[in-house]
């Protein structure tokens, strides 16, 4: 067995340096191009079994391109959907910098817990995503695809490889449509772990 992540494709707030969290945008046409070089480099080498997707918009779309192009349903999956940034959504950062200068400062210090006005913090993810994970690899046997988002992934492999969620922008920025190969007996010795604390 073997998971991959992937980041949806483009959409024009991504181009625009927009703050998207949990706001339901659509792909671009660049985003629908770069979900048909995803598709056909998948297809190719990766022999994906089954996939899953976020429940917004730019994931399940990447997820149905793909999803046609080798012959897998995908399925929507409770857990991967981006961190909601609440109030913050909808802004560049270095408009938030500007508008919510205190919060951001508390934020940018503590960020793996602290928690943006009406949002949620990357812990706050974490405790929806290894769940969600671990039900998945329970319950498949093949290769898994999972199309989901840029901060999901960073906090992910944040917390597997024991670095700074601080760091995580630096060390695991993933463009669209990327692909991440996470390994199982990884992740589950993690998961295992925080289970039996």
């Amino acid at each position: 067995m073997k998971l991959y992540l992937v980041r949806h494709g483009e959409t024009d707030w991504n181009l625009q340096n927009r703050i998207q969290g949990q706001t339901d945008t659509l792909l671009n046409e660049e985003g629908r191009r770069q979900a048909q070089e995803l598709a056909m480099k998948l297809k190719e080498k990766h022999h994906i079994s089954s996939i899953y997707s976020s429940r917004q918009k730019r994931a399940w779309e990447t997820a149905q391109v793909v999803g046609r192009a080798i012959g897998v349903r995908p399925s929507v999956k409770q857990g991967f959907e981006e961190i909601s940034f609440g109030k913050w959504e909808g802004y560049t950062w270095r408009q938030v910098r500007e508008k919510f200068p205190e919060e951001y400062q508390t934020w940018y210090k503590n960020r793996r817990y602290q928690i943006p006005p009406e949002g949620e913090s990357y812990q706050q993810l974490l405790d929806r995503l290894l769940p969600a994970l671990a039900d998945l690899m329970e319950k498949n046997g093949g290769n898994i695809l999972v199309v989901s988002h840029s901060a999901v992934i960073m906090t992910l492999l944040s917390y597997i490889n024991d670095t700074p969620f601080e760091d995580m922008v630096k060390n695991y920025k993933t463009g669209n449509t990327g692909i991440v190969e996470v390994e199982p007996e990884l992740f589950f010795s993690k998961y295992n772990k925080i289970q039996k604390a």
